[in-house]
């Protein structure tokens, strides 16, 4: 996340410096999209950042493996393959 920080703080300081009329500047489309992948990564970054943080308060707190919808257990292959996985497969795909 420190790396699309980075990242994000060169495009706008590199955007501060370009013509403010993107729609007539070649470089301003670039710059456009850069801003908008970067943001969009770092939105996904900070989602599964909350997610695991979420996942080891459960983990504290004794809840992990344990769905949220219908109190089951989660299945080890599912946590094995979504660590942050809160409800069962049953309940995740009705």
């Amino acid at each position: 996340m420190a790396s699309l920080s980075g990242d994000w703080d060169g495009v706008v300081e590199a955007s501060a410096h370009a013509n403010v009329d993107d729609e007539h500047d070649p470089e301003g489309a670039t710059i456009a999209y850069e801003r908008a992948r970067i943001e969009a990564s770092l939105s996904r970054a900070r989602t599964h950042l909350a997610d695991i943080e979420d996942a080891l308060r459960r983990i504290r707190g004794g809840t992990y493996g344990t769905c949220e919808r219908c109190g089951g257990p989660i299945a080890p292959g599912r946590l094995e393959a979504r660590p942050t996985a809160r409800t069962c497969i049953t309940c995740a795909t009705t």
